[in-house]
């Protein structure tokens, strides 16, 4: 199975780094994983609702432009179906039991994703009702991936 995470902006903070390559370390005997990068729109701190807009259009461009015609999109929205560590194992294994195996998760900037990043991904998932900073769900997904991985081989992992 092939996962690419599409990720707006840079992640600067080391810690953060370190625990995803830790999980990337671990995920590589299960699948090819890959993180795209895209930048951030530079936007001032007070912005319009047209100009979130603008905002997220022009990071959604940047998105939609690393996902080929061929890849399963689920999409990290706040406004998404929440599911359990199961749910997620569970999804991941039918993807790849019906042949989808180009799969990415994308993760938007501080403003979310535009409609139109919305409207091309086959799922949303939300991971909570409550915000988190996108750098931060970096290091949140991968390690759920990893434990959907273990989920789905049967292998244990902590509660």
């Amino acid at each position: 199975m092939n996962i690419t995470i599409v990720t707006v902006g840079k992640l600067k903070e080391k810690y953060l780094k370190q625990g995803i390559d830790e999980y990337l370390k671990r995920l590589s005997t299960y699948a090819n994983i890959h993180i795209i990068e895209v930048p951030d729109e530079k936007a001032p701190e007070n912005m319009s609702d047209m100009e979130m807009e603008q905002v997220k259009g022009k990071e959604g461009e940047r998105i939609l432009s690393k996902l080929s015609t061929d890849t399963y999109v689920i999409a990290l929205a706040i406004e998404g179906n929440k599911w359990s560590s199961e749910k997620l194992a569970k999804e991941l294994d039918q993807l790849a039991t019906y042949g989808k195996s180009k799969i990415a998760f994308v993760i938007g900037g501080s403003v979310g994703l535009s409609k139109e990043v919305l409207n091309r991904a086959q799922a949303h998932l939300s991971f909570s009702d409550m915000t988190f900073p996108h750098q931060l769900m970096r290091l949140m997904l991968v390690e759920q991936v990893y434990r959907a991985f273990r989920i789905n081989r049967g292998e244990p992992y902590h509660k």
